[in-house]
């Protein structure tokens, strides 16, 4: 009684929703999946098979310790709703919630202030128990890996201390039942490796590492992304354009990038440089949208002092200081035409020359440039000439729109969230379910660029050591999709029309200085107006008689105004 009356304090179940129609399960933030104990028991099997029982024990204990932390975040969320033990203790009803075990908490020694834990827990009713008896047999050692990990990762992140459980007695070996026993790590004995199976080691999967090896050996990698991983992708489209870029990074070539602003044309410009035989020259970028027209020529192919007003000293131009290198012009559609003939004889003769000089200069670089505008449509509309355009798109590459790449947006804003870890000095969980969902559903009219300013922003607000929500990536969040039906008091799912109308409902009871009366005669007026006077037609959506609409709108007109 107890259990149910903690439920229905904190409001879990209206946090459990299902949505049969999207095909979805939510707690809270959190994408759930409803399993067959016995297909989660043939793939227990399966990782004892493949890994042995050290191997396999690990897993299953960092898989039970993640679910754990995710769990600890919603009970986090509610800290300062009821008593700090009574919000702690919605992590075991969790578990019994998600129909993993009924824990019960026997023994405890806490202190919130100091951060001391120690706790002994008996459980009732374990899958995991009953699923390796069922594969194995009666064994010499405790079986409840995922529910030993899944207590340690909800106390540690609760407690933000690394808390470290321990089945003492198992049904799985014979013994009467289930008993976990929880402390901080560094009060377990150090010296037995049981710590390890928290960390994944090194050496733990070395049969993975060999198969990589031979894969590298074949001239296969598992995916198209470079060594420092700054270019990171799997979809079709990214792996067309990488693959382009990837053959032409040992030769001459000049390259041509397009694609929309913000896709990372400098990025795989960069790539191609890194990965050349110019890699130890200078990589030297300009962007020709961001220089006046006025200047460009100079930036480009230098000056000489004295070539006009304000040149009071000679400087070389971008295409002398990356010699030896790569050249990026960025933006290339957007250059006047005056300074394009002059690019085009660059390019014809391998020679620059400075403005207001008469000596040619050899250059020794390799080209790559970059736009977002349809030349081909500029050159119709004489904004670009059509030989320049022959001599730089002897090898186009298009890179996709985000858009086009949703597969990719998971790697992206992992790859992100490390970068940005690191700038603000801290260490995350990642992106809880519905802030991933958020971003797939996004358009990305700024493409990666505007990922990395949503990602960005969302390291920064988000807790030390928490997961980044919705509300830490978007300034104005996207409207949030019907969750679906919720669960009710008695455990059973309702119907989404009537889960939808109750979310109403709270909403409206939430506001302050509710009063029923007003609220009745607004949904009145508004009906009326929507129907534009016609009374039927307001009385027929408002699901009452012609009769009773009218009596209400003339209670309205002599009711006295609050």
């Amino acid at each position: 009684m107890a259990d149910q009356k903690l439920i229905e304090q904190f409001n879990l179940r209206s946090r459990l929703r299902f949505n049969i129609d999207a095909g979805q399960i939510w707690l809270d933030e959190n994408r759930m999946l409803l399993l067959h104990a016995k297909a989660m028991g043939h793939m227990r099997r399966e990782l004892f098979d493949a890994l042995g029982d050290q191997g396999a024990r690990g897993v299953l204990i960092r898989m039970g310790f993640g679910a754990g932390q995710q769990d600890a975040e919603l009970a986090r969320s509610l800290i300062g709703e009821g008593d700090p033990y009574d919000v702690f203790n919605i992590g075991p009803e969790l578990h019994a919630f998600e129909g993993m075990v009924k824990p019960t908490i026997t023994k405890k020694e806490i202190d919130w202030e100091k951060g001391i834990f120690f706790g002994e827990v008996m459980l009732e009713n374990t899958w995991e128990a009953e699923s390796h008896i069922q594969h194995f047999g009666i064994g010499d050692d405790p079986v409840c890996w995922t529910i030993v990990g899944y207590a340690s990762g909800y106390t540690s992140q609760f407690f933000k201390r690394f808390i470290v459980f321990r089945e003492v007695s198992c049904v799985g070996r014979g013994d009467h039942a289930c008993k976990l026993i929880g402390k901080p790590a560094e009060a377990w004995e150090q010296g037995d490796g049981y710590l390890d199976y928290f960390r994944q080691t090194p050496g733990a999967y070395a049969m993975r590492r060999l198969e990589d090896e031979l894969a590298q050996l074949r001239g296969h990698v598992r995916g198209p992304v470079s060594k420092e991983g700054k270019l990171v992708g799997s979809s079709p489209g990214f792996r067309a354009a990488f693959d382009l870029v990837r053959k032409a990074a040992g030769s001459p070539i000049n390259v041509l990038l397009l694609g929309e602003t913000g896709v990372g044309k400098e990025m795989f410009a960069r790539w191609l440089h890194d990965h050349s035989e110019r890699a130890s020259g200078p990589f030297t970028a300009i962007n020709c949208g961001a220089i006046p027209h006025d200047l460009i020529e100079s930036e480009l192919f230098g000056v000489e002092k004295g070539a006009f007003t304000g040149a009071q000293h000679s400087r070389p131009g971008r295409f002398e200081r990356a010699a030896g290198g790569t050249l990026f012009l960025d933006e290339v559609g957007d250059l006047p035409l005056a300074a394009q003939v002059k690019l085009l004889r660059v390019l014809q003769t391998g020679e620059v020359e400075r403005l207001g000089d008469h000596q040619t200069r050899k250059i020794d670089v390799r080209l790559v440039a970059a736009t977002n505008v349809d030349l081909p449509k500029a050159i119709a509309e004489g904004r670009f000439r059509a030989d320049l355009y022959y001599r730089l798109a002897t090898y186009p590459v298009t890179i996709p729109p985000l858009r086009e790449r949703p597969g990719d947006i998971p790697q992206l804003a992992a790859a992100l969230i490390a970068k940005y870890e690191k700038t603000y000095g801290k260490q995350l969980a990642g992106l809880t379910d519905r802030a991933l969902r958020a971003l797939l559903a996004n358009r990305w009219q700024g493409n990666v660029r505007e990922l990395e300013n949503l990602i960005e922003r969302g390291v920064l607000l988000a807790p030390e050591g928490g997961l980044i929500e919705v509300e830490h990536l978007f300034a104005d969040p996207p409207p949030e999709p019907d969750r679906g039906a919720e669960v009710g008091p008695r455990g059973v799912v309702g119907s989404q029309e009537e889960s939808s109308r109750m979310r109403l409902c709270e909403q409206v009871l939430d506001r302050e200085n509710f009063n029923l009366e007003s609220h009745e005669q607004r949904l009145i007026e508004l009906a009326v107006a929507r129907a534009n006077g016609n009374l039927t037609h307001a009385a027929r959506t408002l699901g009452i008689t012609r009769r009773q609409l009218s009596y209400r709108l003339k209670r309205g007109e002599t009711a006295p105004e609050s």
